[in-house]
């Protein structure tokens, strides 16, 4: 684990120094959880959310895009719930003065002994070599079976708590398990409290005739307000979804883990309006959609899983989050609900306005029930940067750093070097640039030695660089070189929009989701 946290530290810096993400406000020393995306990460971003909005509109002819605004109506979080639930179990440490998520300290204890079984079957693989048989020995080996008990023990009693809301046993959980501060040492806690997330400002032109709004928590809710202007409008017949892309801002009092969980961060969602009694079958649809969508760019099938929920939502009756395997263990990205037709209704109690569809086939009107996709945008991007993250030792004892990004969320998809700096190469490095720069995001460099300058664009996952030499002033020939082997090939110039275009396409990246 020690190995993984120095890998994520590594992540974090590289993040900094080659331009992709920023501690926000840094020269007033920062701004708690809150970050900036620099000239790469901006770019790797769009790109990321490019990916996630032609997947929705482009390959769904009945998900259209909204954009709706960040201040909203304060009834609306009545009626969604934040106002009585948005609320995260707190504990302090007396000793640390730290305060933690008391639900978080009881999954890490989960986690350690999840641990505790996988190196066990990790000693036990070694020594029995290809005649090992994991499930025999996960069902047989007296110290797996023992922490499995634990597991199930604290899940089934966590559970309960959650679901029951009781802060007290929560509290007891954490001193029977004797989880300690990882600051302190100790088991000195406070009681568990609840704490609302939503920030609260003001609006209106004085203080008397303000009004109290909120800055939204989650997109969510700007759909379901307008569900039915966008039926009518787009005259759209269920089953039918709405997508988004906007900022959403909590509160967050334990903020960590760099960009993992912040108090102003970014959400891409997408309602999917269907009929009372198909969620379910829609639900394991889209579960089923999402992970491929996730799983086609290549990171690594086995760096994903699901995870069902132990405690739904007051709204769901079935959850599930796709996990990805960070460098502290696996974490949410991506979240797919069954929320039932609980906002919707929601909405038509607190609003005093009919929210219904009529539905021509079955001649009668209902409230939709609604299937939500949801992903934090800052998420992905951390998950995208620690499964392309990759430091190699090469032949002669060199090393590199290289982000191995989908070449189609890249920031840079080609950089383009002189040889020297001299004698018309630049000028014909630029001329190719000027021709290319239309296609894709190119980048001239011409400091430093050629292998330097490919160190940087490793650095930040350019995918492909091509080289302007002597003889390309003759020939029209370039060299380019492919990041992730390294290999080099000469090409007509003429043929490098087709090459890299073909590479970099988010194109090819959709058809890959469709024909899986």
């Amino acid at each position: 684990m020690a190995q993984q946290e120095d890998v994520f530290k590594k992540i974090i810096s590289h993040c900094k120094e080659y331009g992709f993400v920023f501690p926000s406000s840094e020269i007033y020393d920062g701004l708690g959880a809150v970050y900036d995306y620099g000239q790469n990460g901006v770019e790797l971003k769009n790109n990321i959310k490019k990916y996630w909005w032609d997947s929705m509109t482009l390959m769904n002819e009945n998900v259209v895009g909204i954009d709706s605004a960040v201040f909203m109506h304060p009834t609306i979080w009545k009626a969604s719930g934040h106002v009585d639930a948005f609320n995260d179990p707190l504990i302090d440490n007396k000793d640390s003065k730290k305060r933690y998520r008391a639900d978080v300290l009881i999954e890490e204890q989960i986690a350690k002994f999840e641990d505790k079984i996988n190196k066990e079957i990790e000693k036990a693989a070694k020594r029995f070599g290809d005649a090992f048989d994991e499930k025999q020995f996960r069902e047989t080996n007296p110290r797996v079976l023992e922490n499995q008990g634990k597991i199930d023990e604290l899940h089934a009693r966590f559970a309960k708590a959650l679901n029951d809301n009781d802060l007290v046993d929560l509290r007891q959980i954490i001193l029977d398990y004797e989880i300690v501060c990882p600051v302190s040492g100790t088991r000195n806690w406070t009681e568990v409290r609840q704490f609302n997330l939503m920030f609260a400002t003001e609006m209106g032109s004085t203080a008397d005739g303000a009004m109290k709004v909120y800055l939204r928590p989650e997109t969510a809710q700007g759909i379901f307000v307008n569900f039915l202007n966008v039926q009518k409008s787009g005259r759209m017949k269920i089953p039918f979804g709405i997508a988004q892309i906007g900022k959403a801002f909590r509160n967050e009092i334990v903020a960590r883990q760099f960009i993992f969980r912040m108090r102003e961060f970014e959400q891409m969602e997408m309602q999917f309006f269907v009929r009372p009694g198909e969620e379910l079958e829609w639900f394991a649809k889209w579960k089923e959609i999402r992970l491929k969508w996730h799983k086609s760019l290549g990171l690594g099938d086995e760096k994903y899983r699901y995870h069902d929920h132990e405690k739904l939502a007051h709204y769901a009756n079935a959850a599930t989050d796709i996990e990805f395997e960070m460098p502290f263990g696996f974490k949410e990205v991506e979240g797919i609900h069954s929320r039932t037709d609980f906002d919707l209704s929601s909405h038509e109690q607190y609003s005093g306005k009919k929210i219904q569809y009529f539905d021509p086939e079955l001649n009668q009107s209902y409230v939709p029930y609604v299937i939500e996709t949801s992903i934090g945008v800052d998420r992905m991007f951390l998950s995208i940067m620690a499964g392309s993250y990759s430091e190699e030792t090469l032949e002669g004892g060199d090393s590199r750093v290289v982000l191995k990004l989908p070449p189609a969320l890249a920031p840079v998809k080609l950089a383009v070097l002189p040889l020297v700096k001299k004698d018309g190469l630049p000028e014909k490095a630029r001329e190719i640039m000027d021709n290319l720069k239309f296609n894709f995001n190119c980048r001239y460099d011409e400091k430093d030695t050629v292998g330097k300058r490919y160190r940087r664009q490793d650095a930040i996952g350019t995918p492909y660089c091509v080289t302007v030499d002597y003889d390309s002033l003759n020939d029209h020939c370039v060299t380019i070189r492919y990041r992730d082997t390294m290999e080099q090939e000469r090409v007509p110039v003429a043929g490098l929009e087709n090459i890299i275009s073909d590479k970099v396409s988010m194109k090819n990246l959709l058809k890959q989701i469709a024909k899986s």
